[in-house]
């Protein structure tokens, strides 16, 4: 008999996980009707519903989220007296950008070099497949022994909160003992990690005014106060000389004490051009997962083709505060907010609206459910020991489930490592993960319902 026959029946199944990937993929499930039609989110959603029914999971049903979008709910009920998890993932998935750029059809799962390729194959359409594979072998090897709850979220990439506002609203359909988060990733290829902690984000939409419309550069131009100069100087007051993130009344100096970011391994894993220096300070891992970043999105002015020799008189950004555990969103908000203020230079109008918020997050590492997580990847990851890392990232939802069930153990882990590029063009899942971590959730859940016998 095999020493790990869990570990066997996920690799006998990894032929049909890649088949169904695929067809999950094909749909172009991005939660934006501006961008896609919203039948495809539809159809991915049911999609998804007949995966759970032909599982044979109970009170199967797609919810209609308050921002117009469906997740996709099921339970599968567990032997008298065991405890419940909650298995999460998202169908929805971001644009794909420039279409052009994909060496394969963004939507048609390509295989090359050794992963998959395809828009969602790691961020999160991958993180379901995983959990349906867990659970199939579990029931090729005597069954699942706990009860499990899934939840497949329709809008996460647009971070218009559906799912948090119905859970909100429906507190006991997502209780559970533990939750599982399959939504996050490994710190590299190989290394078996779990996710800590989460930025928190403020999304704020800033408009500088200063003239009643564009005038002649050539007439008026060395006088009239230019808005998009204005508005550069706002965005630039926010970096230090050397790139770190300054706002006015927010701390910039923590630090990290967990699993350290080798500089060359972020250089290589973020494509940093030879010769272009990082920003910031202190370690990798301090400036991604400890302190504040901000980042300007987007900036609405005339495109270089086509543009007139004009003073302009309005200007826009859209600037993201992405903030530490131990931080309120709120109050980094308002702090922005100020400084935005602040900074605008020579009286010109600034008016900013907050767009998006969420809260960051901080797992409790030292519950039960981490350690069956650790034993479970020692076994799906043979020589590797469990990894504690931050993300950058922000999933309010996390937020949002330790509020209602402060007492649930939540645990992340995911596809998402370096060479999946998630968000951009080529993204890509590799294969060898989602085999090692489908095992990993398996034995976890066996783990987790031992630790629970009395």
């Amino acid at each position: 008999m095999s020493p790990n026959p869990v570990a066997d029946s996920v690799a006998s199944l990894m032929s049909r996980a890649k088949t169904e990937l695929a067809e999950l993929v094909a749909f172009p499930s991005v939660a934006d009707p501006a961008q896609f039609p919203k039948s495809e989110c539809e159809a991915a959603a049911r999609w998804v519903v007949g995966a759970l029914e032909s599982e044979g999971f109970q009170d199967v049903a797609l919810l209609d989220t308050p921002d117009g979008t469906q997740s996709v709910y099921g339970y599968l009920p567990g032997p008298a007296g065991a405890p419940t998890v909650l298995l999460y993932a998202h169908y929805d998935v971001q644009p794909p950008l420039d279409e052009a750029a994909w060496i394969s059809p963004p939507f048609e799962l390509t295989e090359r070099d050794g992963r998959w390729y395809g828009r969602g194959a790691a961020d999160c359409k991958g993180g379901f497949i995983m959990h349906l594979t867990a659970l199939r072998a579990l029931r090729a090897n005597g069954g699942v022994p706990v009860g499990v709850k899934v939840i497949v979220e329709g809008s996460e990439e647009q971070g218009t909160g559906g799912l948090q506002q119905y859970a909100e609203a429906h507190p006991e359909l997502l209780a559970a003992d533990a939750i599982v988060i399959g939504d996050a990733g490994n710190f590299r290829v190989g290394l078996p990690t779990v996710t800590a902690t989460l930025r928190g984000m403020t999304l704020v939409r800033v408009q500088v005014d200063t003239l009643g419309g564009n005038l002649h550069s050539g007439m008026f131009g060395g006088a009239a106060p230019d808005a998009l100069a204005a508005l550069i100087r706002v965005l630039d007051s926010m970096r230090a000389e050397d790139g770190s993130t300054v706002v006015d009344g927010l701390a910039t100096d923590a630090s990290w004490d967990g699993l350290q970011y080798p500089e060359q391994d972020f250089r290589a894993d973020a494509r940093v051009l030879d010769g272009v220096g990082l920003i910031g300070s202190g370690t990798v891992a301090d400036r991604l997962w400890a302190r504040p970043a901000v980042t300007v999105l987007g900036i609405d002015c005339p495109p270089v083709v086509g543009a007139t020799p004009s003073v302009h008189a309005s200007a826009r950004a859209l600037v993201s505060l992405r903030v530490p555990p131990g931080v309120d969103t709120t109050e980094a908000n308002k702090a922005l907010v100020s400084h935005l203020e602040a900074h605008t230079p020579w009286g010109a109008r600034v008016t900013v609206e907050q767009v998006g918020q969420g809260q960051p997050f901080q797992a409790d590492t030292s519950s039960p459910a981490y350690a069956s997580m650790a034993r479970a990847m020692e076994v799906a990851y043979p020589g590797q020991e469990m990894q504690v890392a931050g993300m950058g990232g922000s999933i309010p939802l996390c937020n949002t489930l330790t509020e209602l069930y402060p007492g649930t153990e939540m645990l992340l882990i995911g596809l998402s490592e370096p060479e999946a590029q998630i968000h951009a063009v080529n993204e890509s899942v590799s294969p060898q993960e989602l085999e090692r971590l489908s095992v990993a959730e398996a034995l976890f859940l066996v783990n987790y319902a031992e630790s629970k016998k009395v």
